[in-house]
């Protein structure tokens, strides 16, 4: 976990610091936290209290304390005006990212959660982190499946990543749009946007994750057009990568597969 790094020597215990926080209790953490406000420039002080926000959020996350995470969030925001906009970026993305992907979160209170952090970007003006959880909302709106609303917001977002020629964060918002598309039936633009996806995914590393996530769509497009041969082919690459590193996605991957062998007639 994320403790400090003190330099003074610990006579009685050599294997921590002042600033450890992963053997304090909870509410030594919350204290910690609570008292961000009040802190100097001291980049002790400051370096002790993000490690107990990671340290913290970690233990909601494990306890499934779904309020108390989201309390958590919007407590820190003042501490991390103190942060540099790339480690503040990092911290926030985190913490958010652990309370949406809690098993247990409502979908709505989700998306609020991203809303009200998105605006808190904006007003901040820190717009990569505004972009990250935008993309993050167009998933959670395609949950709901608020469709036509994940695509407004995605329309916007694609013109200004294509701007900034950020292809990373781009593959992923245009394969949200295509799936947005295709759960409204447009099959055309559907194909059009993974298209685009994957063209922007030609100019980076694409990891075995998303590279999962392209194959699996396009495999359903093919499905859609009755081409169980061509749809078999990328269902069997997107669970080759998801398998390579043991996502949970990796099962769907399979169970496409044979239901492409069904619709193809084929015994093995």
């Amino acid at each position: 976990m994320l403790g400090g790094t003190g330099m003074e020597i610990d006579t009685t215990d050599s294997g921590t610091s002042s600033n450890d926080t992963t053997t304090k209790s909870v509410e030594e953490l919350k204290a910690i936290v609570n008292n961000a406000s009040n802190i100097s420039d001291s980049k002790e002080e400051i370096s002790q209290t993000e490690s107990a926000i990671y340290e913290l959020a970690t233990r909601y996350t494990k306890n499934g304390q779904a309020n108390e995470l989201k309390n958590l969030i919007e407590s820190i925001r003042p501490f991390l005006k103190l942060l540099s906009k790339a480690k503040a970026g990092k911290l926030l993305r985190k913490v958010v990212g652990q309370r949406l992907d809690m098993k247990d979160a409502s979908r709505d209170e989700a998306v609020t959660l991203c809303e009200d952090t998105i605006k808190w970007c904006v007003e901040e003006k820190r717009s990569f982190l505004r972009q990250a959880l935008e993309s993050r909302l167009i998933g959670l709106l395609l949950e709901a499946k608020r469709y036509s609303d994940s695509l407004i917001l995605t329309d916007k977002l694609v013109k200004e990543l294509k701007r900034l020629d950020d292809k990373a964060l781009l593959v992923e918002v245009q394969l949200l749009e295509s799936r947005a598309y295709y759960h409204l039936r447009n099959g055309v633009k559907a194909r059009s946007a993974l298209t685009s996806a994957r063209t922007s995914a030609n100019a980076i590393y694409c990891p075995p994750s998303l590279q999962g996530s392209l194959d699996l769509q396009s495999g359903v497009l093919h499905g859609e057009e009755k081409d169980f041969k061509t749809a078999y082919s990328y269902f069997y690459e997107a669970f080759e990568n998801y398998d390579s590193i043991e996502h949970e996605l990796a099962l769907s991957g399979l169970k496409y597969m044979l239901l492409a062998k069904i619709m193809l007639n084929l015994p093995n």
